[in-house]
């Protein structure tokens, strides 16, 4: 039985992966420095301190982590006010999930002043109960740490919470949470589809499937 559902937001709630990708090579770019191929699957489900961790040590980068996290932010801001859409389906999905009394929450990698502000944009406040970040826990994805602390913010035993996720190390960190998870289709992950739909217990290209067929 369906208690809550927690939803990891860049690649699931919001078509967004494409500002990391643009954010990481101008800030690359910045210092003399060609964003490697293998750059993006790296750093994939890490928290918004790991990555600037992973990027200070493997780019020997002078800044402070602070200072880092701060330029991204600032890079990522405008994007996420004006060029970032909800997936399609996310409102009705929300709607329905409210009118059936199911908790929600937010499990995200990025930072909070950012995911704060997407949520803002999209007048969504009023639908989650919590928004855990990667920075909140001691461990991020693929580590069930953020989705563990989802749950106990939403007052949900594992086992009764279900987890939209996007990519491999996401469904990876929500199985091993002991949660039902459903892999969302994203054009940035295309590459992992065939892995996620083994890892998943569902799988959706759109959320409005999930209400048709009746999975929620």
């Amino acid at each position: 039985m369906i208690e809550a559902v927690i939803f990891d937001l860049d690649g699931s709630m919001v078509d967004s992966m494409w500002v990391w990708r643009s954010v990481d090579i101008e800030y690359l770019g910045r210092r003399g420095i060609a964003m490697p191929e293998d750059l993006q699957a790296s750093i994939g489900g890490r928290s918004f301190t790991e990555t600037a961790i992973y990027f200070k040590e493997r780019f020997r980068l002078p800044d402070s982590l602070e200072t880092i996290k701060a330029d991204w932010n600032r890079m990522a801001w405008d994007k996420y006010t004006h060029e970032v859409p909800l997936k399609k389906g996310v409102l009705e999905l929300l709607q329905f999930c409210r009118r059936q009394g199911i908790k929600m929450g937010i499990a995200t990698s990025n930072s909070r002043e950012l995911v704060e502000n997407i949520v803002a944009v999209h007048h969504l406040e009023h639908f989650f109960t919590c928004i855990v970040t990667g920075c909140d826990v001691a461990k991020g994805k693929p580590a069930p740490d953020i989705y563990l602390a989802a749950a106990k913010f939403l007052k949900v035993v594992p086992a009764n919470c279900l987890v939209f996720e996007d990519i491999v190390h996401g469904i990876q960190a929500g199985k091993a949470a002991g949660m039902k998870v459903c892999a969302v289709y994203d054009k940035y992950s295309e590459y992992q589809e065939a892995e996620k739909k083994i890892l998943a217990d569902y799988y959706t290209r759109e959320f409005t499937e999930l209400l048709e067929d009746g999975t929620l």
